[in-house]
């Protein structure tokens, strides 16, 4: 479901705020944020309901990704800095020498092309 900006801003808000499970309440009523090019540093993000959301282009360096399921996530263009990604299902249009090139040096992640 597209929500309109102003419950984009409350779902980004309630994420930057900690309240995790208030985010997850609004995503379980259908809402399915887009988080393109928002700075979502330096945040604990392992119980969030990240599933299908748009992170192209995002700022996700120093946030806590531990457990999260990405696969159905578009991250081309994310920078994932020193987060910390233990039992992180990727995109399979990752490869993983751009998920460690992220990790260590910040670079914005490429994802592979279909054939």
């Amino acid at each position: 479901m597209r929500i309109p900006p102003e419950k984009n801003k409350l779902m980004f808000s309630l994420l930057v705020e900690g309240r995790v499970e208030d985010y997850n309440a609004e995503r379980a009523k259908g809402f399915e944020p887009d988080f393109e090019n928002m700075n979502l540093r330096g945040l604990d993000l392992k119980n969030a309901n990240l599933n299908g959301v748009n992170l192209k282009g995002a700022i996700i360096g120093y946030s806590d990704l531990r457990g999260l399921d990405l696969r159905a996530c578009d991250m081309e263009g994310a920078s994932i800095k020193m987060a910390k990604i233990s039992g992180v299902f990727f995109p399979e249009n990752l490869a993983p020498d751009e998920i460690l090139m992220s990790i260590q040096y910040g670079t914005r992640l490429r994802t592979l092309k279909k054939n």
